[in-house]
Formats: structure tokens, sequence, C-alpha cells
């Protein structure tokens, strides 16, 4: 997990929630990691709530990848 911050390994993918002031922010954020997303070509699940967001992003079946990593480093950046 290296110089990830606060991304929890859960089962095959690995998870970050993320807490804002409200939904706006929210879907600020979320623009911004789909901007991430389609640049890399590598796609998280996503979930919305009125202040938080959940990222989690897993490579394959069969676990985790380094994509799954570098794309985590790329949204902590936001």
């Amino acid at each position: 997990m290296g110089g990830l911050r606060d991304w929890a390994i859960e089962g095959n993918s690995i998870a970050k929630v993320f807490s804002f002031g409200g939904f706006k922010e929210c879907l600020e954020f979320v623009g911004k990691v789909g901007e991430i997303a389609i640049a890399k070509e590598h796609y998280p699940d996503i979930l919305i709530s009125f202040d938080r967001v959940r990222v989690s992003l897993s490579g394959s079946m069969d676990g985790i990848c380094e994509k799954d990593f570098e794309v985590a480093g790329e949204i902590d950046g936001i």
C-alpha cells in the first residue's frame, strides 16, 4: 500500500471513504475521479452519500493489481 493514505484492503479490492462538506462537493470529486478513470482506462466502483464518497478499486477477479494502486494514488492527489 506504500504511500497511499487511508486505503484499506477489502477482499479483492482496495477502498477508501472520502468526506466532504456536502453533496455538491461529492459530485465535483466524483467528476475528477471519473477523469482519472477514463485517462487510465481503469474504472472504480463509486458510492455517493450526502457528504461521503466511497471509492473501491479492483483490477480483476483474481485480486488487486498494480493499476489499482496507481489510480488510488492519483485519486489521493485530487
